[in-house]
C-alpha cells in the first residue's frame, strides 16, 4: 500500500518536472511573438486620459483572459480532431493583422490632419470619448486574439515535439498562455504609468537630487517611449502576419529565394497582404456606402 502511494507522488513529480521543463522551453519559443504583443499592446493601451489608462488596460487584460479561455479548447479540439484548420485560422488571423498593420501607415500618410481634427472634435464631447474607447478597447482585443492564437499554437507544438502525453500538453500550453497574459499587460501597465512614477519620484525628493531628476526623466521618457513603441508595434503586426504567411502556406515558402532574410521576407508579406487587405476593406466600404444611398 505505501509502495503504491509513493509510486503516485513519484509520477506526479515526474509529471511537474516535465510540466517545468517544457513550459519554460515553450516559453522562450514564444519569446518573439511576446515581444511583439508587448509592443503591440503598449501601443494600443496608450493615448487616453491619465485617469482611464489603468481601466482602459485592465478592460484589455480581461478581454485577453477570455480570449484565452476560448481559444485553449478550441485549439486542443482542433488538434485532436483535425489539426489542418489551425493552419487556416492562423493565415486568415495574419491577414487580420497585416491589414492593422498596413491600415496604420496609410493613416499616418494620407490621413494625418483628418486623425487630428477627429481627435480634437472628441474630446469636446463626452460621448464620443466613451465611444472611442470601447473602439479602442475592442479593436485592442481582436488583436490579442490573433496574437493569443500565435502563441498558444507556437507553444502547443513545442509540446507536441517532445512528444509528451494529453495531459502534459494541456497544462503547458495552458501555462503559457496565461504567464502570457499576465507578463505582457504588468509590462505594458508599468509603461503607462511612468509619468505618475516620475512625479512621485519628484514630490518625494522635494524636486531636489538624484530621484527628483529620475523623475524627470521618466515624466519626458514617457512620450518617446509611446512614440517608438507606435512604430514598433506597426512594424510587428507586420512582422507576425508575415511570418505566418511564411510558414503556414507552402507556395509562398517555396516562392521565397533562400538567399533573402526571413526577417525581409516576412516583413515585405505583411505589407502585400496588408496592402491588398487595405484596399479590398476600402473598395468594400465605398460600395457599401453607395448601395445605402
Amino acid at each position: 500500500m505505501a509502495s503504491g502511494f509513493f509510486a503516485i507522488l513519484d509520477d506526479i513529480g515526474a509529471l511537474m518536472d516535465d510540466i517545468a521543463v517544457t513550459s519554460k522551453l515553450a516559453t522562450k519559443k514564444t519569446a518573439g511573438i511576446l515581444g511583439d504583443d508587448l509592443a503591440v499592446n503598449a501601443e494600443k493601451a496608450t493615448g487616453f486620459l491619465s485617469s482611464r489608462e489603468l481601466p482602459v488596460l485592465w478592460a484589455i487584460t480581461k478581454g485577453s483572459f477570455i480570449n484565452k479561455l476560448i481559444i485553449l479548447p478550441i485549439i486542443f479540439l482542433l488538434n485532436y480532431f483535425f489539426p489542418e484548420a489551425i493552419k487556416v485560422i492562423l493565415v486568415l488571423g495574419g491577414v487580420y493583422l497585416a491589414y492593422e498593420g498596413m491600415e496604420k501607415i496609410v493613416e499616418f500618410l494620407f490621413h494625418r490632419d483628418k486623425t487630428s481634427e477627429e481627435v480634437i472634435a472628441e474630446s469636446t464631447l463626452e460621448e464620443e470619448e466613451v465611444n472611442s474607447e470601447k473602439s479602442k478597447i475592442s479593436s485592442a482585443i481582436k488583436t490579442d486574439f490573433i496574437l493569443s492564437l500565435e502563441i498558444v499554437i507556437i507553444a502547443l507544438g513545442t509540446v507536441i515535439e517532445k512528444q509528451h502525453p494529453l495531459l502534459t500538453q494541456i497544462i503547458v500550453v495552458t501555462i503559457v498562455a496565461f504567464i502570457a497574459t499576465v507578463g505582457v499587460y504588468g509590462i505594458v501597465a508599468l509603461i503607462v504609468r511612468m509619468d505618475d512614477a516620475g512625479f512621485f519620484l519628484m514630490r518625494k525628493a522635494n524636486n531636489k537630487g538624484f530621484f527628483s531628476g529620475l523623475g524627470q526623466f521618466l515624466i519626458k521618457a514617457l512620450p518617446i517611449v509611446i512614440k517608438i513603441l507606435g512604430v514598433v508595434g506597426t512594424i510587428a503586426l507586420l512582422l507576425v502576419s508575415g511570418g505566418i504567411f511564411l510558414h503556414n502556406i507552402d507556395y509562398i515558402h517555396h516562392l521565397i529565394p533562400e538567399n533573402i532574410s526571413p526577417t525581409i521576407a516576412e516583413f515585405g508579406l505583411g505589407v502585400v497582404f496588408g496592402s491588398v487587405a487595405v484596399l479590398v476593406m476600402t473598395i468594400g466600404k465605398k460600395l457599401i456606402s453607395l448601395v445605402k444611398k
